[in-house]
Protein backbone atom coordinates (compact mmCIF):
# COMPACT_ATOMS: atom_id res chain seq x y z
CA UNK A 1 0.00 0.00 0.00
CA UNK A 2 1.33 3.46 -1.11
CA UNK A 3 -0.01 6.39 1.14
CA UNK A 4 0.09 9.30 -0.61
CA UNK A 5 -1.74 12.19 1.66
CA UNK A 6 -4.57 12.94 -1.11
CA UNK A 7 -7.62 13.21 0.44
CA UNK A 8 -8.43 16.59 -1.29
CA UNK A 9 -9.21 15.12 -4.34
CA UNK A 10 -12.21 15.26 -5.65
CA UNK A 11 -13.64 11.62 -6.45
CA UNK A 12 -13.59 10.64 -10.19
CA UNK A 13 -15.75 7.55 -8.87
CA UNK A 14 -15.68 4.11 -7.92
CA UNK A 15 -13.60 0.78 -7.29
CA UNK A 16 -13.38 -2.45 -6.10
CA UNK A 17 -10.06 -2.89 -4.16
CA UNK A 18 -7.88 -5.56 -4.45
CA UNK A 19 -4.95 -6.73 -2.15
CA UNK A 20 -2.23 -4.25 -0.90
CA UNK A 21 1.21 -4.96 -1.53
CA UNK A 22 4.67 -3.10 -0.84
CA UNK A 23 4.95 0.07 -2.92
CA UNK A 24 7.87 -1.54 -5.38
CA UNK A 25 5.24 -4.24 -6.02
CA UNK A 26 1.88 -2.40 -6.95
CA UNK A 27 3.89 -0.42 -9.13
CA UNK A 28 5.99 -2.93 -11.24
CA UNK A 29 2.46 -5.17 -11.57
CA UNK A 30 2.22 -2.99 -14.59
CA UNK A 31 -0.39 -5.11 -16.06
CA UNK A 32 -2.77 -3.72 -13.15
CA UNK A 33 -4.26 -0.24 -12.69
CA UNK A 34 -3.75 1.71 -9.50
CA UNK A 35 -5.99 3.84 -7.90
CA UNK A 36 -5.71 7.04 -5.82
CA UNK A 37 -8.61 6.08 -2.93
CA UNK A 38 -10.52 9.21 -0.78
CA UNK A 39 -7.99 8.29 1.91
CA UNK A 40 -5.05 8.89 0.35
CA UNK A 41 -3.92 5.75 -0.52
CA UNK A 42 -2.65 4.10 -3.25
CA UNK A 43 -4.43 0.37 -4.00
CA UNK A 44 -5.10 -2.25 -6.74
CA UNK A 45 -8.29 -3.03 -7.95
CA UNK A 46 -10.55 -2.63 -10.90
CA UNK A 47 -13.65 -0.70 -11.91
CA UNK A 48 -16.24 -2.68 -10.96
CA UNK A 49 -20.35 -3.35 -12.51
CA UNK A 50 -23.00 -2.66 -10.31
CA UNK A 51 -23.00 -6.25 -9.51
CA UNK A 52 -20.80 -5.38 -6.51
CA UNK A 53 -22.38 -4.77 -3.53
CA UNK A 54 -22.14 -0.78 -2.75
CA UNK A 55 -20.41 -1.51 0.55
CA UNK A 56 -17.54 -3.03 -1.15
CA UNK A 57 -16.77 0.16 -3.40
CA UNK A 58 -14.41 3.06 -2.73
CA UNK A 59 -14.28 6.30 -4.48
CA UNK A 60 -10.83 7.16 -5.90
CA UNK A 61 -9.53 10.38 -6.82
CA UNK A 62 -6.42 9.26 -8.87
CA UNK A 63 -5.43 6.53 -11.26
CA UNK A 64 -2.42 4.68 -12.52
CA UNK A 65 -3.04 3.27 -15.89
CA UNK A 66 -1.83 -0.12 -16.89
CA UNK A 67 1.02 -1.21 -19.52
CA UNK A 68 2.02 -3.63 -22.13
CA UNK A 69 5.27 -3.37 -23.01
CA UNK A 70 4.28 -4.12 -26.83
CA UNK A 71 2.09 -1.09 -26.88
CA UNK A 72 5.42 1.62 -25.34
CA UNK A 73 5.80 2.68 -28.69
CA UNK A 74 4.12 2.54 -32.43
CA UNK A 75 2.30 -1.17 -32.86
CA UNK A 76 2.16 -0.47 -36.22
CA UNK A 77 5.82 -0.90 -36.60
CA UNK A 78 5.66 -4.33 -34.80
CA UNK A 79 3.05 -5.00 -36.76
CA UNK A 80 5.16 -3.96 -40.06
CA UNK A 81 8.15 -5.85 -39.36
CA UNK A 82 6.48 -8.91 -36.99
CA UNK A 83 8.22 -8.15 -33.78
CA UNK A 84 6.51 -8.08 -30.70
CA UNK A 85 8.26 -5.40 -28.53
CA UNK A 86 9.14 -1.89 -30.50
CA UNK A 87 13.07 -2.35 -29.48
CA UNK A 88 15.63 -2.79 -32.63
CA UNK A 89 19.46 -3.91 -32.01
CA UNK A 90 21.31 -1.34 -34.40
CA UNK A 91 24.31 -2.68 -36.34
CA UNK A 92 27.50 -2.11 -35.18
CA UNK A 93 30.48 -2.87 -38.30
CA UNK A 94 32.42 -5.98 -38.46
CA UNK A 95 30.08 -7.84 -37.35
CA UNK A 96 30.50 -6.48 -33.92
CA UNK A 97 26.27 -6.62 -34.01
CA UNK A 98 26.77 -10.60 -34.54
CA UNK A 99 24.68 -13.21 -35.81
CA UNK A 100 24.29 -14.86 -32.43
CA UNK A 101 22.85 -11.44 -31.52
CA UNK A 102 20.75 -10.31 -33.83
CA UNK A 103 19.60 -14.34 -32.93
CA UNK A 104 19.09 -13.27 -29.76
CA UNK A 105 16.89 -10.23 -30.30
CA UNK A 106 14.43 -12.17 -32.95
CA UNK A 107 13.45 -15.03 -30.80
CA UNK A 108 12.59 -12.66 -28.22
CA UNK A 109 10.33 -10.79 -30.76
CA UNK A 110 12.65 -8.14 -31.23
CA UNK A 111 14.67 -6.69 -33.90
CA UNK A 112 18.63 -7.10 -34.39
CA UNK A 113 20.79 -6.27 -37.58
CA UNK A 114 23.99 -8.11 -38.45
CA UNK A 115 26.77 -5.55 -38.56
CA UNK A 116 28.05 -6.21 -42.15
CA UNK A 117 29.86 -3.31 -42.97
CA UNK A 118 33.52 -3.74 -43.06
CA UNK A 119 33.42 -7.22 -43.55
CA UNK A 120 33.83 -9.56 -47.25
CA UNK A 121 30.82 -10.47 -49.04
CA UNK A 122 31.55 -14.47 -48.30
CA UNK A 123 31.53 -14.09 -44.18
CA UNK A 124 28.07 -11.44 -44.89
CA UNK A 125 26.67 -14.16 -47.02
CA UNK A 126 27.15 -17.14 -44.33
CA UNK A 127 25.53 -14.79 -41.73
CA UNK A 128 22.39 -14.55 -43.93
CA UNK A 129 22.15 -18.09 -44.06
CA UNK A 130 22.32 -18.40 -40.81
CA UNK A 131 20.18 -16.07 -39.78
CA UNK A 132 17.70 -16.99 -42.76
CA UNK A 133 17.43 -20.70 -41.39
CA UNK A 134 16.61 -19.25 -37.67
CA UNK A 135 13.01 -18.24 -39.33
CA UNK A 136 13.02 -14.99 -37.27
CA UNK A 137 12.80 -11.48 -37.80
CA UNK A 138 16.36 -9.95 -38.76
CA UNK A 139 18.11 -7.20 -40.81
CA UNK A 140 21.28 -6.09 -42.27
CA UNK A 141 23.09 -3.41 -42.22
CA UNK A 142 23.90 -1.23 -45.53
CA UNK A 143 26.72 1.63 -45.15
CA UNK A 144 26.96 4.36 -47.19
CA UNK A 145 30.78 3.62 -49.04
CA UNK A 146 31.50 7.17 -50.46
CA UNK A 147 35.32 5.62 -51.49
CA UNK A 148 34.36 2.47 -52.37
CA UNK A 149 30.60 2.84 -54.55
CA UNK A 150 31.61 -0.79 -55.59
CA UNK A 151 31.50 -2.60 -52.49
CA UNK A 152 28.37 -0.98 -51.38
CA UNK A 153 26.57 -1.85 -55.14
CA UNK A 154 28.31 -5.70 -54.42
CA UNK A 155 26.43 -5.93 -51.06
CA UNK A 156 23.28 -4.68 -52.39
CA UNK A 157 23.41 -7.32 -55.02
CA UNK A 158 23.87 -9.53 -52.47
CA UNK A 159 21.27 -8.59 -50.66
CA UNK A 160 18.90 -8.99 -53.87
CA UNK A 161 19.90 -12.37 -54.78
CA UNK A 162 19.08 -13.48 -51.20
CA UNK A 163 15.94 -12.18 -50.70
CA UNK A 164 16.68 -9.89 -47.65
CA UNK A 165 13.89 -7.98 -46.90
CA UNK A 166 15.27 -5.36 -44.42
CA UNK A 167 18.17 -3.60 -44.69
CA UNK A 168 19.99 -0.77 -41.81
CA UNK A 169 20.89 2.26 -43.84
CA UNK A 170 23.88 4.26 -42.13
CA UNK A 171 26.08 7.09 -42.72
CA UNK A 172 24.70 7.99 -45.23
CA UNK A 173 25.34 11.40 -46.70
CA UNK A 174 23.58 11.05 -49.66
CA UNK A 175 21.08 8.79 -51.48
CA UNK A 176 22.74 6.27 -54.03
CA UNK A 177 21.34 3.96 -56.56
CA UNK A 178 22.10 1.05 -55.09
CA UNK A 179 19.79 1.93 -52.17
CA UNK A 180 17.00 3.10 -54.35
CA UNK A 181 17.71 -0.11 -56.62
CA UNK A 182 17.65 -2.30 -53.50
CA UNK A 183 14.08 -0.36 -52.57
CA UNK A 184 12.25 -0.58 -55.42
CA UNK A 185 12.85 -4.35 -56.15
CA UNK A 186 10.24 -5.91 -56.85
CA UNK A 187 7.40 -3.79 -56.07
CA UNK A 188 4.25 -3.87 -57.30
CA UNK A 189 0.18 -3.22 -57.23
CA UNK A 190 -1.91 -5.24 -55.07
CA UNK A 191 -5.65 -5.86 -55.71
CA UNK A 192 -6.85 -3.12 -53.70
CA UNK A 193 -4.60 -1.09 -56.18
CA UNK A 194 -2.31 -0.28 -53.24
CA UNK A 195 1.65 -0.34 -53.97
CA UNK A 196 3.18 -2.93 -52.33
CA UNK A 197 7.51 -2.73 -51.32
CA UNK A 198 8.79 -6.28 -50.31
CA UNK A 199 12.24 -4.71 -49.19
CA UNK A 200 11.85 -2.09 -46.37
CA UNK A 201 14.53 0.45 -46.01
CA UNK A 202 15.17 1.84 -41.90
CA UNK A 203 17.26 4.38 -42.42
CA UNK A 204 19.95 5.94 -39.33
CA UNK A 205 20.13 9.91 -39.77
CA UNK A 206 21.59 12.44 -37.83
CA UNK A 207 20.44 15.47 -39.87
CA UNK A 208 17.34 17.18 -41.54
CA UNK A 209 18.77 17.40 -45.09
CA UNK A 210 19.97 13.33 -45.04
CA UNK A 211 16.16 13.17 -43.28
CA UNK A 212 14.65 14.71 -45.95
CA UNK A 213 15.95 12.38 -48.71
CA UNK A 214 14.84 9.27 -46.67
CA UNK A 215 11.63 10.40 -46.49
CA UNK A 216 10.63 11.68 -50.04
CA UNK A 217 9.98 9.11 -52.56
CA UNK A 218 13.01 7.93 -54.94
CA UNK A 219 14.80 10.39 -57.12
CA UNK A 220 13.32 10.33 -60.84
CA UNK A 221 17.53 10.19 -62.08
CA UNK A 222 17.77 7.03 -60.29
CA UNK A 223 14.53 5.57 -61.28
CA UNK A 224 15.25 6.86 -64.91
CA UNK A 225 18.79 4.72 -64.59
CA UNK A 226 16.96 1.66 -63.24
CA UNK A 227 14.66 1.48 -66.02
CA UNK A 228 17.04 2.03 -68.81
CA UNK A 229 19.53 -0.52 -66.86
CA UNK A 230 16.27 -3.19 -66.92
CA UNK A 231 16.12 -3.15 -63.18
CA UNK A 232 12.97 -2.29 -62.74
CA UNK A 233 9.86 -1.52 -65.62
CA UNK A 234 8.63 1.81 -66.20
CA UNK A 235 5.43 1.27 -64.51
CA UNK A 236 7.40 0.12 -61.34
CA UNK A 237 9.43 3.75 -61.41
CA UNK A 238 5.49 5.20 -61.51
CA UNK A 239 4.39 3.07 -58.53
CA UNK A 240 7.84 4.51 -56.76
CA UNK A 241 6.34 7.67 -56.72
CA UNK A 242 4.16 6.31 -54.26
CA UNK A 243 6.61 5.59 -51.73
CA UNK A 244 9.04 6.68 -49.32
CA UNK A 245 12.72 5.44 -49.53
CA UNK A 246 12.63 4.81 -46.04
CA UNK A 247 9.05 4.45 -44.32
CA UNK A 248 10.86 4.09 -40.59
CA UNK A 249 13.70 6.77 -39.94
CA UNK A 250 15.90 6.65 -36.59
CA UNK A 251 17.02 9.94 -35.37
CA UNK A 252 20.36 8.95 -34.43
CA UNK A 253 21.37 11.29 -31.47
CA UNK A 254 24.81 11.10 -29.53
CA UNK A 255 25.97 7.62 -30.10
CA UNK A 256 28.87 5.24 -31.08
CA UNK A 257 30.43 5.36 -34.28
CA UNK A 258 29.65 7.73 -36.79
CA UNK A 259 27.70 10.46 -35.21
CA UNK A 260 27.31 14.14 -35.35
CA UNK A 261 26.67 14.04 -31.07
CA UNK A 262 23.39 15.82 -31.79
CA UNK A 263 21.60 15.95 -28.72
CA UNK A 264 17.91 13.79 -28.58
CA UNK A 265 15.89 16.54 -27.11
CA UNK A 266 16.76 18.73 -29.82
CA UNK A 267 16.87 16.72 -32.99
CA UNK A 268 14.20 14.64 -32.40
CA UNK A 269 11.37 16.49 -31.76
CA UNK A 270 13.11 18.61 -35.45
CA UNK A 271 12.87 15.04 -37.45
CA UNK A 272 9.65 14.18 -35.91
CA UNK A 273 8.02 17.42 -37.04
CA UNK A 274 9.55 16.95 -40.32
CA UNK A 275 8.21 13.56 -40.80
CA UNK A 276 4.45 15.02 -40.18
CA UNK A 277 5.03 17.64 -43.39
CA UNK A 278 6.24 14.75 -45.51
CA UNK A 279 3.67 12.64 -44.45
CA UNK A 280 1.07 15.33 -45.70
CA UNK A 281 2.58 16.39 -48.94
CA UNK A 282 3.22 13.05 -49.97
CA UNK A 283 -0.23 11.11 -48.11
CA UNK A 284 2.01 7.80 -47.91
CA UNK A 285 -0.15 4.78 -47.43
CA UNK A 286 3.23 3.19 -45.87
CA UNK A 287 3.06 6.08 -42.99
CA UNK A 288 6.35 7.61 -41.83
CA UNK A 289 7.36 6.76 -38.60
CA UNK A 290 10.62 7.99 -36.30
CA UNK A 291 12.50 5.98 -34.01
CA UNK A 292 15.36 7.06 -31.67
CA UNK A 293 19.12 5.73 -30.77
CA UNK A 294 21.92 7.44 -28.98
CA UNK A 295 21.98 7.54 -25.68
CA UNK A 296 19.56 4.87 -24.68
CA UNK A 297 20.41 2.98 -22.33
CA UNK A 298 18.50 3.50 -19.10
CA UNK A 299 14.43 3.22 -18.54
CA UNK A 300 14.66 6.75 -17.98
CA UNK A 301 16.06 7.44 -21.42
CA UNK A 302 13.44 4.71 -23.12
CA UNK A 303 10.51 7.11 -21.06
CA UNK A 304 11.87 9.97 -22.76
CA UNK A 305 11.96 8.44 -25.71
CA UNK A 306 8.66 7.14 -25.74
CA UNK A 307 7.30 10.52 -24.36
CA UNK A 308 8.65 12.37 -27.54
CA UNK A 309 6.77 9.83 -29.91
CA UNK A 310 9.61 7.40 -30.59
CA UNK A 311 7.99 5.03 -32.84
CA UNK A 312 10.43 2.36 -31.39
CA UNK A 313 13.83 2.66 -29.57
CA UNK A 314 17.65 1.73 -31.17
CA UNK A 315 20.31 0.37 -29.11
CA UNK A 316 24.06 0.04 -30.04
CA UNK A 317 26.46 0.97 -27.32
CA UNK A 318 25.17 -1.35 -24.42
CA UNK A 319 24.71 -4.50 -26.81
CA UNK A 320 28.32 -4.08 -27.46
CA UNK A 321 28.78 -5.00 -23.81
CA UNK A 322 27.14 -8.05 -23.92
CA UNK A 323 28.04 -11.89 -24.53
CA UNK A 324 26.40 -11.85 -27.49
CA UNK A 325 28.27 -9.28 -29.09
CA UNK A 326 31.22 -9.94 -31.78
CA UNK A 327 33.89 -8.51 -29.76
CA UNK A 328 36.21 -9.98 -27.52
CA UNK A 329 36.29 -10.33 -23.21
CA UNK A 330 38.79 -8.02 -23.08
CA UNK A 331 36.97 -5.23 -24.57
CA UNK A 332 33.94 -6.06 -23.09
CA UNK A 333 36.02 -5.80 -19.86
CA UNK A 334 36.66 -2.45 -20.94
CA UNK A 335 32.98 -1.38 -21.77
CA UNK A 336 31.61 -2.29 -18.35
CA UNK A 337 34.54 0.08 -16.76
CA UNK A 338 33.34 3.11 -19.01
CA UNK A 339 32.43 6.13 -17.95
CA UNK A 340 30.01 8.74 -19.84
CA UNK A 341 33.66 10.87 -19.89
CA UNK A 342 35.88 8.18 -20.89
CA UNK A 343 34.55 8.35 -24.65
CA UNK A 344 36.14 10.66 -27.69
CA UNK A 345 35.89 11.60 -31.09
CA UNK A 346 38.71 10.17 -33.24
CA UNK A 347 39.34 9.82 -37.47
CA UNK A 348 36.93 7.91 -39.25
CA UNK A 349 38.65 4.89 -41.69
CA UNK A 350 36.05 4.86 -44.09
CA UNK A 351 36.00 8.12 -44.13
CA UNK A 352 39.33 9.43 -43.43
CA UNK A 353 40.18 11.93 -46.21
CA UNK A 354 36.66 13.82 -45.81
CA UNK A 355 37.67 14.79 -42.09
CA UNK A 356 34.83 12.26 -40.90
CA UNK A 357 34.95 11.29 -36.93
CA UNK A 358 33.55 8.27 -35.12
CA UNK A 359 33.06 8.40 -30.87
CA UNK A 360 35.11 5.62 -29.39
CA UNK A 361 36.42 4.79 -25.73
CA UNK A 362 39.36 6.98 -25.56
CA UNK A 363 39.91 5.24 -21.70
CA UNK A 364 42.86 2.68 -22.04
CA UNK A 365 43.77 2.94 -25.26
CA UNK A 366 45.94 5.67 -27.30
CA UNK A 367 43.87 5.18 -30.86
CA UNK A 368 41.90 8.70 -30.61
CA UNK A 369 45.26 10.39 -30.45
CA UNK A 370 47.23 8.18 -32.79
CA UNK A 371 44.41 8.30 -35.28
CA UNK A 372 43.82 12.02 -34.81
CA UNK A 373 48.26 12.52 -35.44
CA UNK A 374 47.41 10.52 -39.28
CA UNK A 375 44.72 13.27 -39.99
CA UNK A 376 46.73 15.77 -38.81
CA UNK A 377 49.93 14.36 -40.95
CA UNK A 378 47.37 13.81 -43.98
CA UNK A 379 46.57 17.43 -43.73
CA UNK A 380 50.18 18.94 -43.82
CA UNK A 381 52.01 16.71 -46.07
CA UNK A 382 51.27 15.65 -49.95
CA UNK A 383 53.04 12.68 -50.04
CA UNK A 384 54.86 9.76 -47.52
CA UNK A 385 57.95 11.17 -49.08
CA UNK A 386 57.04 14.60 -47.88
CA UNK A 387 57.02 13.21 -43.90
CA UNK A 388 59.70 14.24 -41.90
CA UNK A 389 61.92 11.42 -40.55
CA UNK A 390 61.51 11.35 -37.63
CA UNK A 391 57.91 11.77 -38.23
CA UNK A 392 58.02 8.93 -39.90
CA UNK A 393 60.59 6.74 -38.19
CA UNK A 394 57.88 7.07 -35.13
CA UNK A 395 54.91 6.05 -37.62
CA UNK A 396 56.97 2.89 -37.73
CA UNK A 397 57.91 2.24 -34.83
CA UNK A 398 54.90 2.45 -32.80
CA UNK A 399 51.91 2.68 -35.08
CA UNK A 400 52.71 0.46 -37.99
CA UNK A 401 55.43 -1.67 -35.99
CA UNK A 402 56.75 -2.19 -39.35
CA UNK A 403 58.03 -0.08 -42.81
CA UNK A 404 55.59 2.28 -44.70
CA UNK A 405 56.14 0.56 -48.03
CA UNK A 406 55.20 -2.90 -46.43
CA UNK A 407 52.00 -1.24 -44.83
CA UNK A 408 51.88 -0.25 -48.53
CA UNK A 409 52.33 -3.40 -49.68
CA UNK A 410 49.66 -5.04 -48.07
CA UNK A 411 47.47 -2.42 -48.88
CA UNK A 412 47.88 -2.55 -52.52
CA UNK A 413 47.72 -6.58 -52.33
CA UNK A 414 44.32 -6.11 -50.86
CA UNK A 415 42.86 -3.43 -53.11
CA UNK A 416 43.83 -5.32 -55.92
CA UNK A 417 41.34 -8.08 -55.39
CA UNK A 418 38.81 -6.28 -53.41
CA UNK A 419 38.88 -2.68 -55.97
CA UNK A 420 41.50 -2.11 -57.94
CA UNK A 421 40.38 0.89 -59.23
CA UNK A 422 41.83 2.30 -55.55
CA UNK A 423 45.60 0.55 -56.40
CA UNK A 424 45.39 3.15 -59.70
CA UNK A 425 44.39 6.11 -58.03
CA UNK A 426 46.45 5.88 -55.30
CA UNK A 427 49.72 5.15 -58.23
CA UNK A 428 48.65 8.27 -59.77
CA UNK A 429 47.92 10.26 -56.46
CA UNK A 430 50.79 9.56 -54.12
CA UNK A 431 48.70 11.83 -51.27
CA UNK A 432 45.74 9.22 -52.08
CA UNK A 433 48.46 6.53 -51.72
CA UNK A 434 49.05 8.02 -48.18
CA UNK A 435 45.79 8.51 -47.20
CA UNK A 436 45.19 4.69 -48.00
CA UNK A 437 48.43 3.57 -45.68
CA UNK A 438 47.21 5.94 -42.79
CA UNK A 439 43.34 3.72 -43.59
CA UNK A 440 45.59 0.50 -42.89
CA UNK A 441 45.95 1.69 -39.23
CA UNK A 442 42.69 2.99 -39.02
CA UNK A 443 40.91 0.02 -40.57
CA UNK A 444 42.99 -2.35 -38.22
CA UNK A 445 42.58 -1.04 -35.01
CA UNK A 446 38.62 -2.37 -34.36
CA UNK A 447 40.01 -5.38 -36.39
CA UNK A 448 42.78 -6.16 -33.14
CA UNK A 449 39.38 -5.36 -30.50
CA UNK A 450 37.52 -7.79 -31.79
CA UNK A 451 40.39 -10.35 -32.12
CA UNK A 452 41.47 -9.52 -28.65
CA UNK A 453 45.33 -9.15 -29.46
CA UNK A 454 46.12 -7.88 -26.52
CA UNK A 455 49.80 -6.70 -27.98
CA UNK A 456 47.68 -4.01 -30.10
CA UNK A 457 45.56 -3.12 -26.91
CA UNK A 458 46.67 0.39 -26.86
CA UNK A 459 45.50 0.47 -30.28
CA UNK A 460 41.85 -0.96 -29.97
CA UNK A 461 39.45 1.09 -31.89
CA UNK A 462 36.57 0.41 -29.83
CA UNK A 463 33.12 2.63 -30.74
CA UNK A 464 31.01 3.65 -28.34
CA UNK A 465 28.95 6.61 -27.31
CA UNK A 466 28.04 7.75 -23.64
CA UNK A 467 25.19 5.81 -22.99
CA UNK A 468 27.83 2.53 -22.11
CA UNK A 469 28.72 5.01 -19.03
CA UNK A 470 24.76 5.68 -18.51
CA UNK A 471 24.26 1.77 -18.49
CA UNK A 472 27.19 1.00 -15.83
CA UNK A 473 26.02 3.71 -13.59
CA UNK A 474 22.68 2.06 -13.82
CA UNK A 475 23.40 -1.47 -13.41
CA UNK A 476 25.91 -0.79 -10.68
CA UNK A 477 25.66 -3.08 -8.11
CA UNK A 478 22.80 -5.49 -9.86
CA UNK A 479 23.81 -8.53 -10.60
CA UNK A 480 24.28 -6.80 -14.77
CA UNK A 481 27.61 -5.23 -13.09
CA UNK A 482 29.05 -8.65 -14.18
CA UNK A 483 29.76 -8.96 -17.95
CA UNK A 484 28.89 -12.14 -17.82
CA UNK A 485 25.40 -11.60 -17.31
CA UNK A 486 24.75 -9.23 -19.86
CA UNK A 487 22.74 -10.90 -22.27
CA UNK A 488 20.90 -8.19 -24.77
CA UNK A 489 17.54 -9.62 -24.58
CA UNK A 490 17.49 -9.27 -20.22
CA UNK A 491 19.45 -5.66 -21.08
CA UNK A 492 16.34 -4.75 -22.95
CA UNK A 493 13.25 -6.30 -21.36
CA UNK A 494 14.77 -4.32 -18.51
CA UNK A 495 14.82 -1.02 -20.68
CA UNK A 496 11.72 -1.80 -21.97
CA UNK A 497 10.11 -2.99 -18.58
CA UNK A 498 11.47 -0.38 -16.27
CA UNK A 499 10.42 2.18 -18.65
CA UNK A 500 6.53 1.25 -18.29
CA UNK A 501 7.32 1.03 -14.72
CA UNK A 502 8.56 4.39 -14.35
CA UNK A 503 5.87 6.00 -16.53
CA UNK A 504 3.65 4.65 -13.87
CA UNK A 505 5.66 6.16 -11.11
CA UNK A 506 5.39 9.51 -12.84
CA UNK A 507 1.79 9.01 -13.18
CA UNK A 508 1.63 8.82 -9.87
CA UNK A 509 4.21 11.60 -8.93
CA UNK A 510 1.81 14.19 -11.42
CA UNK A 511 -1.42 13.44 -9.12
CA UNK A 512 0.31 13.99 -5.91
CA UNK A 513 3.47 15.88 -5.54
CA UNK A 514 4.38 14.45 -2.33
CA UNK A 515 4.72 11.02 -3.68
CA UNK A 516 8.33 9.46 -3.86
CA UNK A 517 9.09 5.72 -5.25
CA UNK A 518 12.10 3.55 -3.91
CA UNK A 519 15.03 3.90 -5.25
CA UNK A 520 15.18 -0.03 -6.07
CA UNK A 521 12.07 0.75 -8.24
CA UNK A 522 14.33 0.54 -11.07
CA UNK A 523 17.03 -1.94 -10.14
CA UNK A 524 17.15 -4.21 -13.26
CA UNK A 525 15.73 -8.06 -12.57
CA UNK A 526 15.99 -11.22 -14.65
CA UNK A 527 13.58 -12.27 -16.81
CA UNK A 528 11.94 -14.44 -15.14
CA UNK A 529 10.87 -12.11 -12.32
CA UNK A 530 9.93 -9.51 -15.43
CA UNK A 531 7.73 -12.03 -16.68
CA UNK A 532 6.04 -12.97 -13.25
CA UNK A 533 4.81 -9.02 -13.34
CA UNK A 534 3.72 -9.24 -16.62
CA UNK A 535 1.21 -12.10 -15.73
Amino acid sequence: MINTHNASRDSLGLFCPGNSAAQISLLRNITKPLFLSSTGEVLPGAICSGAVPQTDLIPFSGMVLPYKLEDLGDSTFCRDHGLRFPYVGGSMAKGISSVRMAEAFGRAGMLGFFGAAGLPLDVVEQALAQLQAANIPFGFNLIHSPNEPELEKALVELYLQNNVRLIEASAFLSLTLPIIRYRTHGIYRNEAGEVVTPNRVIAKISREEVAARFFAPPPAKYLRQLVEAGDITAEQADMAAEIPVAQDVTVEADSGGHTDNRPALALFPTILAQKEQFQQKYNYKQKLRVGLGGGIATPASAVAAFSMGAAYLVTGSINQACVESGTCDEVRKMLVETRQADITMAPSGDMFEMGVKVQVVKRGTMFSIRAQKLYDLYRAYDSMEQLPADERDKLEKTFFRMPLDTIWQQTRDYFSVRDPRQVEKAEADPRYKMALVFRWYLGQSPVWANRGESSRKIDYQIWCGPSMGAFNEWTRGSFLEDVSQRKVVTVAYNILFGAAVLLRANQLKQQDSRFEFDSELLSPLDIAQIEEFLR
